[in-house]
């Protein structure tokens, strides 16, 4: 029954990353044909052509390889500097030039003059580029919202879920044991009791955790714990000390290896799954945004660990870098989970919801072959013709993004060495959820 849970669980990760390709490709179709830019291939997938339908000037399909997709494009690139897009070079930095060149023209047609993808403005090819990125995005916001404000998230609540005997510092080795000259805690002396509700300190609701958090790291002295106990409330006086704790990061959660001195209550909070609120679910969603930044910043520092994970006896880290592999593993362990129907259905939602917001993010990069590096072309040619326009110089035209193909080969090289490393520790030390 697990091992077919398993493959239940893989099965629809695939089908959501098939979606979420398909619907990528779908902003670049849509937004290309509304500036009537000729597109005769919209595939999912990658290799040998599993289904295909020809549909107006347009063959869609669907292929072997899930690991991607694109549209065709009439005219990718301007010709080049002779006027010719067929001329050939024994250089071979400029035979790649040539070759994308040549690709951008071998299914040109007659009348498709007016219609191809450089001779519009920079404006527009902007936005078809950006299109396929943004679709990801919206689908990645609609589902975190979605997910947090009807299924809700498994945080920490406002009922203790366990209360500490004394006062021992964060960056104490064994944080459970009591030393013996420990004080006790304001908790522990309050007489606060696993299952207490709290729903105010000092006469100030606490409706979440990140509120009463901030309300005890702030708080010395003598006040009042208001807590609902088998239905009743009832009014604790605590006097809050200030001892080493765990930083947070203001919402919530910790900043691992970090201690910073603040007021301290002495008990640890129960989990729960907590509807959010439409301002609770957009400022974590921006969280996920600024992590997911930081991730891919982070990406280049990852490799020595992956590495070892792949090929030495190294610990695959928990915020490791994980490939379509690895996330359909993970995929297929969220319907073996024990944990409700409903959980294992949301934690599913938000793995697709992460693939896609990570989607965004890394096409955005402003390099070939990604959308973000024709993005970047098109804002420059912009910028080149206001600029000659502004010191009254001629136009310089289009500006030629096949001349940094050979960028994009070693961009890609580096991109394909990188995927399968990850590929490699995917699956001989998988990341793993618990």
């Amino acid at each position: 029954m697990t091992a077919l849970m398993t493959v239940l669980g893989i099965v629809v990760f695939v089908l959501g990353l098939l979606f979420s390709i398909a619907w990528h490709e779908l902003g670049h179709l849509s937004t290309a044909k509304l500036f009537g830019i000729r597109v005769p291939q919209y595939m999912v997938g990658f290799g040998p052509t599993i289904f295909s339908r020809k549909k107006g000037e347009t063959e869609y399909g669907v292929k072997a390889i899930p690991l991607g997709g694109y549209i065709r494009m009439i005219g990718m690139f301007p010709p080049g500097d002779d006027g010719k897009i067929t001329a050939r070079s024994t250089s071979p930095w400029r035979g790649m030039i040539e070759d994308a060149r040549s690709a951008a023209y071998e299914e040109l047609q007659p009348g498709d003059e007016k219609r191809l993808f450089y001779t519009r403005k920079p404006w527009k090819r902007v936005i078809v580029m950006f299109a396929g990125p943004f679709m990801n995005l919206v689908l990645a916001v609609v589902i975190f919202l979605g997910v947090m404000m009807t299924f809700g998230l498994n945080t920490e609540t406002t009922t203790v879920g366990s209360v500490q005997k004394c006062v021992v510092p964060a960056s104490a080795k064994d944080t459970d044991k009591c030393p013996k000259d420990a004080e006790e805690t304001p908790a522990n002396k309050a007489g606060l009791r696993a299952r207490d509700k709290i729903v105010a300190l000092g006469g100030v609701p606490t409706p979440d955790w990140p509120t009463l958090q901030k309300n005890i790291r702030k708080t010395t002295g003598a006040t009042t714990v208001t807590v609902e106990r088998d239905g009743k409330r009832l009014d604790l006086h605590a006097v809050l000390i200030r001892n080493e704790v765990a930083k947070t990061d203001g919402h919530g959660g910790y900043v691992e290896g970090e201690t910073v001195k603040a007021g301290f209550l002495g008990f640890a909070p129960a989990h729960g799954v907590v509807k959010q609120s439409f301002g609770q679910s957009v400022d974590r969603m921006g969280d996920m945004v600024e992590q997911g930044v930081d991730s891919l910043i982070a990406l280049p520092s990852k490799v020595p660990d992956l590495w070892d994970a792949a090929f030495g006896d190294g610990e695959r880290k928990a915020d490791s870098p994980m490939g379509v592999v690895g996330a359909a593993r993970v995929g297929g362990e969220i319907t073996t989970l024990d944990i409700p129907a409903s959980q294992q259905v949301a934690t599913m939602l938000f793995l697709v919801a992460g693939f896609n917001l990570s989607l965004f993010l890394f096409n955005m990069l402003p390099l070939l072959p990604l959308d973000g590096g024709h993005i970047a072309g098109a804002v420059w040619e912009s910028v080149r013709r206001h600029m000659a326009r502004l010191f009254r110089r001629p136009d310089p035209g289009p500006f030629d993004v096949a001349k940094l193909m050979p960028v994009a080969y070693v961009v890609a090289g580096i991109f394909i060495c990188f995927t399968l490393l990850v590929l490699i520790a995917d699956l001989v030390n998988p990341v793993r959820i618990t």
